[in-house]
């Protein structure tokens, strides 16, 4: 059936799918779907596929209906996703293991992430909304965590009870993952680096973000 490649333009700036994603999506080369934007290919065998994607019909792209919306099924939401596969919404950050050069100002979700619920729970009993990813970059806490590594932050932890634990804080705008020492008003920053210095901070000037519960490295 002969795709009409106006159509086709048209749905992918509605839903904002590029060819390469669409491609992706299908199935197929990002060749496959720049042939039927430009005319070189008047259909395709996975046209049933490609509609379901930009959220129509066959019927609508090869022209037989003018309403892109009949006889549509609505692609489910993410949310919908989740739930059915009982995953769970976490919070994904960047923040900086490296000297603490990373903007927090007070707001750390930047993008969620969903993850198996079983999975979780494994091996934290903390909400999920408590639950923090960060990805951080720099060598100052190697040879524990790499750079790149991902790190789960238990924001249920806000009081440093633990000694030599490791944290996400912020002093001012500027945040990092440290191990932190408490000794009465003022607070011992440590490196894992040898070759990075301790520092030090008042607690009053120090906001703890949530205690290091997990690392996860790709190897």
């Amino acid at each position: 059936m002969m795709i009409d490649a106006d159509r086709l333009r048209e749905r992918m700036t509605a839903v904002s799918l590029s060819q390469s994603e669409l491609a992706r999506r299908v199935g197929v080369s990002q060749t496959t779907i720049y042939k039927i934007l430009t005319g070189d290919a008047l259909g395709s065998k996975h046209l049933h596929l490609i509609a379901r994607e930009l959220g129509t019909t066959p019927a609508y792209l090869t022209g037989e209906t003018a309403d892109p919306a009949e006889g549509a099924v609505p692609l489910p939401t993410p949310e919908t996703i989740a739930e059915q596969l009982d995953l769970v919404p976490i919070a994904i950050i960047d923040l900086e293991y490296g000297l603490g050069a990373t903007f927090v100002d007070d707001h750390v979700e930047v993008e969620v992430g969903h993850f198996p619920r079983v999975w979780v729970n494994s091996f934290t009993s903390t909400p999920s909304t408590l639950l923090t990813f960060a990805r951080g970059r720099g060598d100052s806490m190697m040879p524990t965590i790499h750079s790149n590594d991902m790190v789960m932050i238990d924001r249920s932890q806000r009081v440093i009870e633990e000694p030599d634990a490791i944290w996400a804080y912020s002093i001012g705008n500027m945040g990092g993952i440290k191990r932190l020492r408490v000794r009465g008003e003022r607070v011992t920053i440590l490196s894992d680096n040898p070759a990075v210095p301790p520092d030090e901070a008042m607690t009053e000037e120090m906001t703890i973000i949530g205690r290091v519960i997990m690392i996860i490295r790709s190897i």
